[in-house]
């Protein structure tokens, strides 16, 4: 055994060796770049494909069996390919000291019993999706949606025991990854505030169950069939053939319409007949027309309702249960209904009237008719028509009488106003005003048009229109 021991521990020492032959093997920077590159698109490719290795299982050999080994080449593939990395970069010696310089029965003993626990984690999970399965086909409650939420949840929670499991086993401080996963969620809970929202609107749904897979519902402005729901988003296809994807706070939060939920759906068709028409009898026509089609369910029985008095006709609702109900049921039926409808309403002579309007006119006879006034109408026209007539010519008067008063006199005017006794005393002689006397008047009027012309300008100091004042303080204006 101590043999054995002390072999493995010469190859240990001949893999650190190895591992720190590599990275003089690429010396160069970009060269140690590119085989980085290279080494991870190879490991991606071969991870993309272990679906597919999955499925190849040999018919001689067990799928269980099969899948373990699959699990187990795939995580020593992704193994070697980071401790590759390791040496390429010249890090061997610190990968090594993670796990100490004593390569004894203990390491081993760690390294087989952590290889346990990760095997036992993919397996239980497998384990898992078949009593998730089972208890789905038993109980009708849980659907589609509930058992993969189910199925991944236990996933992750054997995963992150099996991991948890490992570090301890290796000594490494739980306590302090713990921690900083702690404000690791608090700093990604700020960020993604919204994603985070949508994971709980998710869980909500899953409890609430407001609709499943194959549903025909309504969020919003959207309409279809739901193809997906996941704990983040629910996906849709609307009858355009779009393929549409609403975060699932969107749903929580808009008014949601589930017209798959009890199976079948009820319809309306609204039909107007004309007014001369029996209304009763009209109801009865298209009752049996739509009895006679394949589509609406037999029970409930359809019905046919008064909905309104229109502006042109009379409004029936004619109303009708199909199961399953579906976009092309729907249509199909409603097509279906509003052709029988018409058709028998044509044969039995029943007018579906087009939207139309009567316009009238009649005649006032005797006009309005004052309160209190016991006279005819006739008599009460005639005197407002003659109270106006004479209010406009008073009006007329009136506007005469005061142009005639702001009218000035004329001098011809104004002489003849003058009585005679005054016009002989003031020129005895009869020969009107001579040129002295036309000259003293020109000469009066030339000194008081100069006298008002320096009184303007005494009442101006320096503002427009403003009051001056002189050296005694009183307002100027007329000398006086």
């Amino acid at each position: 055994m101590a043999a054995t021991l002390q072999t493995g521990s010469g190859r240990f020492g001949e893999l650190a060796a190895a591992l720190s032959s590599l990275s003089e093997l690429v010396p160069s920077f970009t060269g140690r770049i590119a085989v980085t590159f290279a080494i991870g698109v190879a490991v991606m490719a071969f991870l993309a494909r272990t679906d597919r290795i999955h499925e190849a299982a040999p018919d001689r050999l067990e799928s269980t069996a099969w899948h373990v080994i699959v699990t187990v080449g795939t995580m020593v593939v992704a193994a070697g390919a980071g401790v590759a990395i390791v040496g390429l970069w010249g890090l061997s010696d610190e990968l090594l000291a993670v796990f100490g310089t004593s390569y004894g029965p203990e390491t081993i003993v760690k390294a087989g019993i952590s290889a346990l626990f990760l095997i036992g984690a993919y397996t239980m999970t497998g384990l898992v999706k078949q009593l998730v399965d089972q208890l789905a086909e038993t109980r009708s409650s849980v659907g589609e949606h509930e058992r993969e939420i189910a199925y991944r949840l236990g996933q992750v929670a054997l995963y992150l025991l099996a991991f948890t499991i490992v570090l301890s086993l290796w000594n490494v401080n739980v306590g302090g990854i713990l921690v900083g996963a702690g404000f690791l969620g608090i700093v990604v809970g700020m960020a993604a505030r919204q994603t985070l929202g949508a994971m709980l609107a998710g869980f909500v749904l899953m409890f609430s169950r407001p609709f499943e897979i194959g549903d025909w519902i309504q969020v919003g402005e959207y309409e279809g069939i739901v193809t997906d729901i996941t704990i983040v988003n629910t996906r849709m296809q609307t009858f355009d053939g779009e393929y549409v994807m609403i975060p699932n706070d969107v749903v929580s939060s808009e008014s949601l319409v589930n017209r798959s939920r009890k199976g079948r759906l009820r319809i309306e068709v609204e039909v107007g007949i004309d007014y001369d028409a029996d209304p009763e009898r009209a109801a009865d026509i298209a009752r049996k027309a739509v009895t006679n089609l394949d589509d609406p369910m037999s029970v409930p029985t359809p019905q046919v309702v008064f909905k309104r008095l229109g502006d042109s006709a009379v409004v029936l609702g004619v109303r009708y249960w199909i199961d399953n109900p579906s976009a092309r049921r729907k249509w199909r039926s409603q097509t279906a209904v509003i052709g029988a409808v018409k058709e028998a309403l044509e044969a039995e002579g029943i007018k579906i009237p087009f939207p139309q309007r009567e316009l009238m006119g009649r005649q006032e006879s005797g006009g309005f008719v004052l309160a209190g006034d016991s006279r005819p109408p006739e008599e009460q026209l005639d005197s407002a028509s003659e109270a106006l007539s004479d209010g406009a010519a008073s009006d007329d008067s009136g506007d005469e009488s005061d142009r005639d008063a702001d009218r000035e006199p004329s001098d011809a005017e104004a002489d003849a106003e003058v009585p005679e006794a005054d016009r002989e005393a003031a020129d005895p002689d009869g020969n009107g005003p001579d040129e002295d006397d036309t000259d003293d008047g020109d000469r009066e009027r030339s000194t008081a048009a100069d006298r008002g012309t320096d009184e303007s300008e005494l009442k101006t100091d320096g503002v427009p229109g403003g009051p001056r004042s002189d050296g005694s303080g009183e307002s100027g204006g007329s000398g006086s």
